[in-house]
């Protein structure tokens, strides 16, 4: 019981890392003193806040090209702009940013030059979400470890866009439109390291395949998926959050274990097709199952007794961990099961 505790802490802790876009900002205090003023230069366009001299922030100025980023930046905030370009010449200088803040402008896969992203050998966290993009770009620098992209137009995934990625652990897709050819065996082969995955509110109708092993948060929610292959989730054996709301499963959709996967503990399958219960382990604790077509209430499948359960050891203890159940929106009658 302890080990399962420690394993649920973890596993809560990374996820809140992963999940929060302002994270692990690696700020280094820097006192004003500790620059010469010669360095202490800032764009004209931009705002440089003394008490934070690594940090350069042209958001909300109607900027349509990327200033000249000083030498001694790493926080880099140009959102809500009208930024079409990415050109290689602003940043010649910016040799130490970790973090760009490129959302809201107008930026096209035409408009990246083609070295300018990944010379940026120390860059962490690039945001280039409601742009024009309509494939991921590339190259981009083997130190990132969080690429957002949400709300563009991505339909391609070029070959080979990831292979050098092994430092990515977030990858954001999601509100784009892909469709199931945007995908290869081979697409996702360079994320080592990759957490979590998020293609929610794209065109895909089948589950994207080969993902990396190390995936723990995968985000399908609001695409047109219809089935998952047998022993899917052998490759990802350490998935744990698992989110299919609003898709098209139906019962014939599932493999036949179902989600009895040891490693899941937050399973959504809001909005689908299913009319009972999936098969599900017995160390999953929230289950999302509201707005399908269940009828009855099976409490066999809700609570099943795990395999490695001893006969001496309390079934309150070491048995089902299910702590949160959703079932409103289905078709359910009463009487319940009175063991329910």
């Amino acid at each position: 019981m302890a080990s399962t505790i420690s394993f649920i802490i973890w596993v809560l802790f990374v996820t809140d890392t992963v999940w929060t876009q302002n994270v692990r900002q690696v700020y280094e205090v820097h006192e004003p003193g500790d620059w010469m003023i010669e360095d202490f230069d800032c764009p004209r366009e931009c705002f440089c806040p003394p008490s934070f001299p690594t940090a350069l922030y042209c958001e909300n100025r109607g900027l349509k090209e990327i200033p000249a980023i000083p030498s001694r930046i790493w926080y880099l905030y140009l959102e809500n702009n009208q930024i079409e370009t990415i050109p290689e010449k602003p940043f010649e200088n910016a040799t130490q940013l970790r973090w760009i803040n490129l959302n809201k402008n107008k930026i096209t896969n035409y408009g990246i030059e083609k070295g300018a992203l990944s010379q940026l050998k120390k860059l962490l966290f690039l945001f280039l979400e409601d742009n024009e993009l309509e494939e991921v770009p590339s190259p981009l620098p083997r130190s990132l470890e969080q690429l957002q992209l949400a709300r563009n137009k991505v339909s391609r995934i070029p070959q080979g866009t990831f292979s050098n990625l092994e430092n990515l652990t977030l990858l954001d897709l999601q509100h784009n439109k892909l469709l199931d050819n945007a995908f290869q065996r081979d697409t996702f082969k360079g994320l080592k390291n990759l957490m979590q995955l998020n293609m929610a509110k794209n065109a895909l109708r089948n589950m994207p395949p080969r993902l990396p092993a190390n995936t723990m948060q995968l985000f399908l929610d609001n695409n047109s998926i219809e089935g998952i292959p047998e022993n899917y989730f052998n490759v990802i054996p350490k998935v744990a959050f698992l989110r299919l709301n609003h898709n098209k499963l139906s019962d014939s959709g599932l493999p036949s274990s179902g989600f009895d996967v040891s490693s899941i503990l937050d399973l959504q399958l809001s909005h689908n097709q299913l009319t009972k219960f999936p098969r599900i382990n017995a160390h999953l604790q929230h289950l999302h199952l509201d707005h399908n077509k269940i009828k009855r209430v099976n409490v066999s499948v809700i609570c099943p007794t795990s395999t490695a359960l001893h006969a001496e050891q309390d079934v309150f203890i070491h048995g089902p961990q299910l702590s949160y159940l959703r079932l409103d929106g289905n078709e359910i009658r009463p009487p319940l099961p009175l063991d329910m």
